[in-house]
């Protein structure tokens, strides 16, 4: 950490697990592959006695190594359909010649009817073929260039461009074989592979493809080292979790982020995650800076509530890297199956994050930004009472900035009309209308002169409302406001047929899931007369 910064308590080598956690989910792999593929590396590289700056390299490849697989991923859906069922289908077997046609053949137009996949087909082999071979080179470059701005090194950079090379030479871009290739890349490789074939089939199945791909896809001394050796290397895997092992083996000194390093780092994951579909580029820091400005307007304190809003901001998205660009770029209407795993993509975000006690709690604010104050969101379906400010502030800096982009039903939306979206989602009880007024502040409209409230309730109702919630009774109410008991009888009335309801319990619960009690005064929250007070 930097001399004179704060420390956010955050390590660079939890914050890129954390990443992988959902590079997996990428891959079309269980969460920890990654993880577990990087403890295998690490592996053989005490086996081969690497000194500590290769087993550095090591550890960074083998976290980052498949980081950029998202990044043409709606090319990949155009030509595969399930872009994920894809990737996960690539370990299946060494893809060069016959091997890698097959693989075309089960994929390209996959999902759609005969005709129509018989018409990408064609439109493959004339303009898809050469945009697909030149991928891989694409996901080194994202890669490398994400090392870069994390401040990894170049040794880390370079290896990362060499991920897709072969022990043959047959790979892409094809200029390196044999030793020429990195080391430590060629000891992830290997363990990429073995840790799903070891997953799906134990010891002897991982040893068998190792030695199946000697020579071609693997180098064959890392393979000898792996085959002596796979028992011990591969029994560390059978705990639950490979998290704290992989966290506590980084090598070197584990030194944790400044605040300022780890916003710049949060900034470069965001940019990474948006690459997922083109219609989400530059979404996930639209969302955190309009968020943390209608943050400051809503009074949070800068340094803590606002600093954790736009983080919350920047990676509130991770979670749409597990689900497939088939569902997030349809042009038409998405089936019942397709809109579940939409509503998954928040509770991604969550799980990708829970991993680190540190980011944990970073990851449950965001998971929140689909939830709605009526508890019509996703995915818990939280209703006011559960959503802190922060939430119902992500929320609607989520659903502006995503108005004002295109996405493939529809055309972007003007400010104008986004901003009159927002109004009716407040008006209409889904989104918090302070929440509301702040992010269109903070998107540079002018004010509103009416604050917009639920159910269309006028001030003088809601200020009724609140005294109704806390017991008071007619007489009472009007003794406090100054005006007369037939005033606040009718008030009444035209409260409960606006809410829908006849009670005074059921509307002071409206009136908490409304967020409505919060900007009460000191006066009318003194305890009532003759009631005990709270413990």
């Amino acid at each position: 950490m930097d001399d004179g910064e704060r420390d956010s308590g955050v390590s660079l080598a939890e914050l890129i697990a954390a990443l992988s956690l959902g590079v997996d989910l990428g891959l079309g792999q269980p969460m920890e592959h990654v993880l577990r593929e990087c403890a295998i590396a690490l592996g053989l590289g005490e086996r081969l006695a690497l000194d500590e700056s290769e087993r550095l390299v090591v550890y960074y490849v083998a976290l980052l190594a498949w980081v950029g697989c998202h990044a043409d991923s709606y090319e990949q859906a155009r030509w595969l359909g399930d872009d994920i069922s894809a990737r996960a289908d690539v370990y299946s077997s060494d893809l060069i010649g016959i091997n890698k046609a097959r693989f075309v053949m089960r994929h390209v137009g996959a999902g759609d009817s005969v005709a129509r996949r018989t018409r990408t087909g064609f439109e493959f082999l004339v303009s898809g073929r050469e945009a697909m071979e030149s991928m891989h080179g694409t996901h080194c470059l994202i890669a490398g260039d994400l090392a870069t701005r994390l401040g990894l090194g170049d040794a880390v950079r370079a290896a990362l461009l060499q991920v897709f090379e072969r022990w043959d030479g047959k790979g892409d871009p094809g200029l390196l074989a044999g030793a020429a290739i990195s080391q430590p890349v060629r000891l992830v490789q290997l363990a990429d592979v073995v840790e799903v074939f070891h997953r799906q089939g134990g010891v002897d199945a991982a040893v068998a493809v190792a030695r199946r791909r000697s020579g071609t896809q693997f180098d064959p001394e890392v393979v000898e080292c792996f085959c002596d050796g796979a028992r011990e290397l591969l029994a560390p895997l059978s705990d639950a979790t490979s998290w704290d092992a992989v966290i506590e083996a980084q090598p070197g000194l584990r030194r944790t982020l400044s605040d300022a390093r780890l916003d710049a780092a949060l900034e470069a994951i965001a940019d990474f995650a948006d690459l997922k579909s083109p219609y989400t580029m530059g979404h996930s820091r639209a969302v955190a800076d309009l968020a943390a400005e209608a943050g400051r307007r809503c009074g949070l304190p800068e340094e803590e509530e606002v600093r954790t809003l736009r983080r919350a901001g920047l990676v509130h998205d991770l979670g749409r890297l597990g689900v497939s660009n088939a569902i997030w770029d349809k042009r038409g209407s998405l089936s019942a199956i397709e809109w579940e795993r939409v509503r998954l993509h928040p509770y991604l975000t969550e799980r990708i994050l829970s991993a680190s006690p540190v980011l944990a709690p970073l990851g449950a604010l965001a998971a929140q930004h689909h939830e709605r104050l009526d508890g019509s969101g996703y995915p818990r379906g939280l209703k006011a009472s559960a959503l802190s400010r922060s939430a119902r502030i992500l929320a609607a800096g989520d659903v502006y900035a995503a108005m004002c982009e295109p996405r493939p039903h529809r055309a972007a939306r003007s400010p104008a009309e986004a901003a009159d979206e927002l109004r009716a989602d407040a008006r209409d009880g889904r989104l918090d209308g302070e929440a509301v007024d702040a992010v269109l502040a903070a998107a540079g409209h002018e004010a509103t002169r009416r604050v917009m409230r639920p159910a269309g309730l006028t001030s003088r109702e809601v200020e009724i409302l609140r005294l109704l919630a806390r017991g008071l009774l007619n007489k009472e109410m009007a003794r406090r406001l100054g005006i007369t008991p037939k005033t606040v009888g009718n008030h009444v009335e035209h409260i409960y047929a606006k809410i829908g309801v006849s009670s005074r319990a059921a509307a002071g619960l409206f009136a908490t899931e409304h967020g409505l009690l919060a900007g009460e005064n000191e006066e009318n929250q003194q305890p009532i007369l003759g009631a005990s007070p709270s413990r």
